[in-house]
């Protein structure tokens, strides 16, 4: 098990919200040996503290096994790693059980995992599949492919010109023929936090059921499953100060014990024989073939850090962040911000358009200056056409990031408008 992480310093809320000053940069060994590049693409991906790097390490220095193979010592001990992990990420989301979470690749792959092995299972010819329209490629293409395969039916839930689900909305789109909803809980685009709860109970009075895209919310946002009220959870180790290549799947235990498997092969069998096999109990279930017990150990260490933080310091210097950067974007006329107008709505990201120039030459641009952003249609290609966009530019910001970093950015965007339109020097 990996050791508690240690940041540099537990601060209280208001004390983090100071952007002025940064006393987590120097957690983060990218961060600190660049110290002239701005990093705001963590929506993307975040960086890893140290803890999170030395956990993984530690694993392959001292307990470098094939879990669950072996009966020597070594083996014993990466089982028990990556067993000691599983009920680390079942506090950090929740979940009563530990046994109800299962380790993919990804959000990704957990998704799709719910979508073939569960979607599978439950729809039927006439059914509905309700999504709204900001989902990440992720939650959109499984359920395409699922609902292909059953004969059901997408539908999908629009936002206000805030970016707000709307209670009308849910009521028009969600009633007895639905038998899924299945939504981001926070945009990786707007930033907005989807009322899923209320998305939930609709369903759930159908007889329906849940699937949260945690993606964008494990990072900046208390989880609390039973909260939620969920059938199915998924997030990934990497937006999360993990590392990447690790899932997370989290599903209520009659729903996974009543699961096909999504794929098969070693330690996911209990009996096999030469033309029949009979399958393990979950996870190991959807665990096929050796896991990354390094990156699974670091994950617990990444949540271990998260938590020692607090995600109410994380939340108060991620709006202090949003704020800023939406109040210094506001200075630029031909800056456009999507969403919803408020800071408040906005957890962790703001995109926007610079009127005349494609995002991808702001991007290239900006990173001359050593800004680094994400441009493009942040894979929710259907939401950005639906904004009436082709792409947008996304800067996303995490606890590592302070006021020099949005300054950088706001100076870089004024050189690239210069740069195409060299008149508005004169």
């Amino acid at each position: 098990m990996s050791a508690p992480a240690k940041p540099a310093r537990r601060l209280d809320a208001e004390t983090a919200a100071d952007i002025a000053h940064n006393p987590f940069k120097a957690d983060f060994p990218l961060l600190e040996s660049n110290p002239d590049l701005a990093f705001l693409d963590s929506a993307a991906t975040a960086q890893r503290p140290a803890c999170v790097l030395d956990a993984q390490r530690r694993f392959y220095e001292a307990k470098n096994a094939n879990a669950l193979r072996g009966l020597y010592r070594l083996s014993v001990d990466a089982t028990e790693a990556i067993e000691a992990a599983r009920s680390r990420v079942a506090r950090f989301i929740g979940a009563a059980h530990a046994r109800d979470i299962v380790f993919c690749r990804n959000t990704s792959e957990a998704l799709n995992l719910v979508a073939a092995s569960f979607g599978g299972l439950v729809l039927k010819p006439g059914d509905e599949v309700c999504l709204t329209i900001m989902e990440h490629h992720s939650n959109l293409v499984p359920w395409q492919q699922a609902c292909r395969r059953a004969g059901a039916t997408l539908v999908f839930l629009y936002p206000d010109e805030n970016g707000v689900v709307t209670q009308a909305e849910m009521d028009a789109k969600i009633g007895p023929k639905t038998k899924i909803v299945a939504a981001a809980q926070v945009s990786n685009v707007l930033g907005i936090e989807n009322p899923v709860r209320e998305m939930g109970e609709r369903v759930h009075a159908h007889g329906g059921y849940l699937v949260v895209d945690g993606a964008q919310s494990a990072p900046h946002l208390p989880i609390d499953v039973e909260a939620i009220g969920c059938d199915f959870f998924a997030f990934s180790a990497h937006k999360a100060f993990g590392p990447f290549g690790i899932g997370v799947l989290w599903g209520r235990d009659e729903l996974l014990d009543a699961m096909p498997p999504f794929l098969t092969g070693g330690e996911m069998i209990e009996y096999v024989t030469e033309q029949d096999a009979t399958w393990a109990p979950v996870p190991e279930k959807f665990e096929a073939g050796t896991q990354d017990a390094a990156g699974i150990v670091a994950t617990a260490a990444a949540l271990d850090y998260l938590d020692g933080i607090g995600l109410d310091v994380v939340h108060a210097r991620e709006q202090a962040l949003v704020a800023y950067l939406m109040a210094r974007l506001a200075e630029l006329p031909y800056v456009r911000v999507l969403g919803h107008p408020s800071p408040a709505h906005h957890h962790g990201v703001v995109s926007f358009v610079v009127d005349g120039i494609h995002p991808h030459d702001v991007a290239s641009l900006l990173d001359l200056e050593n800004v680094a952003i994400r441009a493009g249609n942040h894979c929710a290609q259907p939401l950005i056409t639906w904004l009436g966009e082709e792409s947008t530019c996304r800067a996303s910001l995490a606890l590592y990031n302070d006021q020099s970093d949005i300054d950088r950015l706001i100076a870089a965007l004024k050189t690239t408008w210069t740069t195409f339109n060299p008149e508005s020097q004169k």
